[in-house]
């Protein structure tokens, strides 16, 4: 019986977790939603931007320069991961801490040992993560997923800038999941400063050079483009990681109530296997008690 007891706790503990799980899964499915449609409705308006700022910058004969454009020597990098504050969402967290350990070995480990690599992370896992592996973390903004809005990304982006511009780094570069679907998260690895054409694209631009009418002038619009871009690339990065986010935990909660379900399935067969068991027990002691007495 003491067998029976535990499968029956066991039972109660897994149903308890499918429960939770399934409700996590469901606040995950309305959050996703909201997510999903602020990405998608950022995303087109950030590419034509780039796509505008790409063909302006092609145009370019060199007369007109952006202190955003200056290409130097890596000698400071700045890589900025941005995560998740809260886990059970599969390995959305450590696929962007993996990468950026990657990304140092393969690429800044010269300049990480003379320690002109700095790290900043926007998520509270993605702090944890790197910390267990005795990586130094200089900067966080875990706050900004909590209530993430432009407004409040807007003082972050303006200060990356001005580091920039202002040669404390030479190059910043931001890793983070951009949302496919619920399903699928896509690691990406972008350039944010200096701003520049992309090789894969050069052909394209190049093929699109005409001679362009400017109003009010170069300099003006260079001057004003490229900053408004910057901004937008950084928010759009956090608006695709936080739909990444619910989407990864979704899929993972959804995962974890088909596995409580079949577990479930699994530990009502032992129970049931058991009980009979049992029973068939009593029923032999019952019979060999009565042929007893009848001896």
């Amino acid at each position: 019986m003491a067998n029976l007891k535990e499968v029956r706790v066991r039972i109660d503990s897994v149903n308890s977790t499918q429960q939770i799980t399934s409700a996590m899964k469901m606040v995950s499915a309305s959050k996703l939603r909201k997510a999903q449609n602020a990405i998608l409705t950022m995303r087109p308006y950030a590419a034509k931007l780039t796509e505008i700022m790409q063909n302006i910058s092609a145009n370019l004969d060199g007369s007109v320069e952006s202190d955003y454009t200056q290409t130097r020597e890596n000698e400071r990098v700045l890589i900025i991961g941005v995560a998740s504050n809260r886990g059970l969402c599969g390995p959305f967290n450590a696929n962007v801490g993996k990468a950026i350990i990657k990304r140092i070995d393969e690429t800044y480990s010269l300049q990480y040992k003379s320690g002109n690599v700095e790290i900043f992370t926007i998520g509270k896992k993605l702090f944890d993560f790197l910390k267990a592996r005795k990586f130094k973390v200089d900067h966080r903004k875990d706050e900004l997923l909590d209530h993430l809005s432009f407004n409040e990304t807007l003082p972050v982006a303006e200060e990356l800038m001005k580091d920039f511009v202002e040669r404390k780094y030479d190059r910043i570069e931001i890793i983070y999941n951009q949302f496919k679907n619920a399903a699928v998260q896509i690691l990406q690895t972008e350039e944010f400063l200096p701003v520049g054409q992309k090789e894969e694209q050069q052909p394209e631009l190049s093929a699109l050079k005409v001679d362009f009418i400017f109003e009010p002038s170069k300099e003006e619009i260079v001057t004003e483009l490229i900053p408004k871009s910057l901004k937008i690339q950084f928010y759009k990065a956090l608006l695709d990681s936080v739909a990444s986010e619910h989407g990864a935990r979704m899929t993972a909660m959804h995962k974890a109530t088909d596995n409580a379900q079949e577990m479930l399935k699994e530990l009502k067969l032992s129970y049931n296997k058991a009980r009979q068991a049992a029973i068939t027990n009593e029923i032999l002691e019952i019979v060999s008690g009565a042929e007893a007495l009848n001896g």
